[in-house]
């Protein structure tokens, strides 16, 4: 499934199957989780406010583009100098997607989905896992899946690692109190990692209550339903449950101008924000109460190759568990999408091939 030009519903369209390249893995698509950064990617760009936008297209990303980027498959072949990845063909896994130009500072450092040079991001600078077949640069970039479900494993590579990386960013201890705003698939997830990594204590605020049901059942302590809620009214339920002070690290699923301010509000002394979704705006700071609090407010893109790899371990072991909701042909591609955007997926989807 093609995106062929900004803003236009994807389009089917049929290939010879590609053979993998030397150092290259050609992976047979088993599950492709469907992500919001996709709608970002096929609107053509993100809303920065005040009516600027910046572009997804262009530069490192060129249409026609396959996109995707929570993959999990069978390895298919394997190019003729990759003996030494221990790989073979039949082997499941999970696919790494954030793939860096490999020389830059952040690359160097392990970490390739900030990478400052020429990104190659699977499924944004090169086709992803919206098909029935997807090349990999180089093994380095899988991850053994054996005894997970692929459906559920495919969303570790986006949805749970940003969750992974985002509660890490938290620095929370013990009793801490963590707010979540947002109980989409990113949420829940961040809600067991939290839970069972931590021992915070976790609230969940959304506008769904269906939603929040959910969190609830997979570990939050508390769930708002925020909808018709006064900003204050919140604050002083946060407070009652934190011995009168604010939360100690909130994490905005969302990102709009809203969910954002909402979350800053609640913080207490030395509070962490950390600014995860992509809906889009401009927000307006109360400058002042960010050094007169010690506030910080941090940004998280995705997450490094090793926190995937020890995501993987957790859900192996049974410490996570994905919550994917519908499983979806690929050729439905575009009504799935739809309904991701008009909030009607619940937890996460997956297209199957």
């Amino acid at each position: 499934m093609r995106l062929v030009a900004a803003g236009q519903p994807l389009k089917e369209m049929l290939f010879e199957t590609p053979p993998p390249s030397a150092d290259s893995a050609l992976i047979k698509v088993k599950a492709a989780g469907v992500c919001h950064t996709d709608i970002h990617l096929i609107s053509g760009g993100y809303d920065l406010g005040e009516g600027k936008r910046l572009p997804a297209i262009g530069g490192g990303t060129l249409l026609p583009l396959t996109p995707g980027h929570e993959i999990a498959g069978e390895v298919e072949s394997l190019g003729s100098r990759t003996e030494a990845s221990g790989f073979h063909e039949g082997d499941q896994v999970v696919v790494y997607p954030w793939i860096g130009c490999g020389d830059c500072r952040k690359c160097r450092s392990g970490r390739e989905n900030l990478c400052e040079g020429s990104p190659r991001f699977l499924g944004f600078q090169k086709d992803g896992g919206y098909a029935d077949f997807v090349l990999v640069p180089h093994p380095r970039y899988l991850l053994r899946a054996e005894g997970l479900d692929l459906a559920h494993a495919a969303t570790l590579a986006c949805s749970g690692l940003t969750a992974f990386s985002a509660i890490t960013k938290c620095n929370l201890g013990p009793d801490d109190f963590l707010l979540i705003i947002g109980a989409g698939g990113l949420g829940l997830m961040a809600v067991q990692i939290a839970k069972k990594t931590t021992k915070a204590r976790v609230a969940v605020a959304d506008i769904d209550d269906s939603k929040l049901q959910l969190a609830s059942s997979h570990g939050a302590d508390w769930a708002f339903n925020t909808l018709n809620t006064d900003p204050k009214a919140l604050l002083s339920k946060v407070r009652d449950l934190n011995q009168g002070r604010g939360a100690d690290a909130v994490v905005d699923f969302v990102g709009k101008p809203q969910t954002t301010a909402l979350g800053l509000r609640m913080l207490g002394h030395e509070g962490r924000l950390v600014l995860v979704g992509l809906l889009g705006g401009a927000a307006q700071l109360p400058l002042p109460i960010l050094p007169l609090y010690g506030t910080r407010i941090m940004g998280n893109f995705t997450g490094t190759l090793t926190e995937l790899a020890e995501l993987i371990e957790m859900a192996k072991n049974g410490v996570v568990t994905p919550v994917v909701t519908g499983s979806y042909q690929l050729e439905e591609a575009n009504e799935v999408l739809a309904k991701l955007e008009r909030g009607q997926i619940r937890g996460r989807a997956v297209l199957v091939p």
